[in-house]
């Protein structure tokens, strides 16, 4: 394998490369990454929020290495008699995980999921593209040389159109597929690092949970229903699985649904529109106001140009609309008023009111809606007994009381400019109390 090398980690520790991993880092379409921050404009409200998609990347690469390994040596006989796995197979497929858990946000446009409404739509589905998309598209254009002909890929034939295969869930990488749960599922190596990261960073204990716990209990199992394998925790693990949902849960609604943090994703995608807008308006892109989509390799190469630094330096240099002022004098639009997290139809019904009262104050509605736990197809696969003759395979939201009683927030805010605020908090106190009469 070459020279080992290590990278210190807040989180993890010592986080162990490769020179061929280490020379896919140093390629420009993943150092991009040190210029996309991790949580955006998030540092506007917690000031230690300043890290970045690229120290993410590779603690998602350590944290899915550590799950694979563990299921390898748990499950090994399991593997080898049950799915036809080989020693040979599993080496290919560690290292074809880890590329793509190490290349899985590469995609990421400016300020990540803020500006992912700004992607353009796919013709096909008629759906908006995705990171994931961009990510892959840029794989498969962008990294051939440094992936395909690398001399430590002499043993492994990794294409990068397999890695790209891999990120967009694409059968045709086979049997290897089973291992993408560990990049993108509801246990995934990416929840598992981002909750712990972001907490580390912002300063609070939300997304705190047993990782090692966690890790200890994966397996692999049949799904008799389908007959496939799959990714699954063992009954010793289920709070540990809890736990990690619970995080979840608890760093959407105190963290990344906070209500000025929502307040600068707003402005910053505007912000960026009315960039985009300006710099594609003399070119052969439909879309003026949305990103190139990842179907050429020109269009990648284009749409990689735009990081955070990009957009804050013209931002800076008064290139934006009015929003990339607002960004630079913190005057943020400011919320007025809020439904509850879980808004019953009264509470619909009401904040229609307010915005038919607050019509000519507001800057904008935002709408924070978001699901913690996929029910049904992918619900977390719980491997009762397992090592016994008669161990089943059941789902966590069957045993957890705690998983079945979360529900999906649907958070209605209205936010109106700084100068309206006082005059439409009037508004709103007053409609409360008109209500309250009624």
């Amino acid at each position: 394998m070459g020279k080992i090398f290590e990278i210190r980690d807040p989180i993890h520790g010592f986080v162990k490369l490769n020179e061929w991993e280490r020379d896919i880092i140093n390629h420009p379409v993943f150092q991009r990454l040190r210029r996309i921050r991790q949580l955006g404009l998030t540092d506007m409200v917690y000031p230690g929020s300043m890290h970045t998609r690229f120290e993410h990347s590779l603690g998602v690469m350590h944290v899915a290495t550590r799950m694979f390994d563990h299921i390898r040596e748990r499950r090994i006989d399991f593997l080898k008699s049950e799915l036809n796995f080989n020693e040979d197979g599993l080496g290919r497929d560690l290292v074809l995980m880890r590329l793509s858990c190490l290349l899985h946000d590469v995609g990421h446009a400016p300020f990540s999921h803020a500006a992912e409404g700004l992607m353009d739509k796919d013709i096909r589905s008629g759906k908006l593209y995705k990171h994931e998309h961009y990510s892959a598209a840029a794989v498969y254009f962008l990294m051939q040389d440094v992936i395909e002909n690398h001399p430590l890929n002499q043993n492994y034939h990794i294409k990068a159109k397999d890695i790209a295969d891999f990120l967009n869930g694409d059968s045709s990488v086979g049997r290897s597929l089973l291992w993408r749960n560990l990049v993108s599922g509801q246990l995934d190596a990416d929840r598992a690092d981002y909750l712990l990261r972001d907490s580390h960073h912002i300063g609070v204990a939300y997304g705190h949970y047993d990782l090692s716990r966690l890790i200890e209990t994966l397996t692999v199992a049949i799904d008799p229903d389908t007959t496939s394998a799959v990714i699954a925790v063992e009954e010793g693990g289920e709070h540990a699985a809890e736990a990690l949902i619970i995080a979840r849960y608890m760093m959407f609604t105190q963290v990344y649904f906070q209500h000025t943090r929502r307040a600068y994703d707003y402005h910053s995608v505007e912000a960026i529109k009315s960039l985009l807008t300006k710099h594609q308006s003399q070119t052969s892109i439909v879309n003026k106001s949305a990103f190139p989509p990842p179907t050429s390799k020109e269009n990648v190469e284009e749409y990689l140009k735009w990081d955070d630094w990009r957009v804050l330096g013209q931002i800076r240099e008064d290139r934006a609309d009015v929003n990339g002022t607002i960004m630079m004098e913190r005057k943020h639009h400011r919320a007025v008023f809020e439904t509850p997290e879980i808004p019953s139809a009264d509470d619909q019904e009401f904040a229609k009111e307010i915005q038919d009262a607050l019509s000519a104050n507001i800057g904008f509605v935002d709408c924070a809606s978001s699901s913690w736990y996929k029910f049904e197809a992918a619900d977390i696969p719980l491997l009762l007994q397992p090592g016994h003759r008669d161990e089943q395979l059941t789902t966590l939201s069957t045993r957890s009381s705690v998983v079945k009683g979360l529900k999906a927030v649907e958070r209605t805010r209205i936010y109106v400019p700084i100068d309206k605020k006082l005059e439409s908090r009037e508004i709103v106190a007053k409609k409360r109390k008109e209500r309250e009469e009624n």
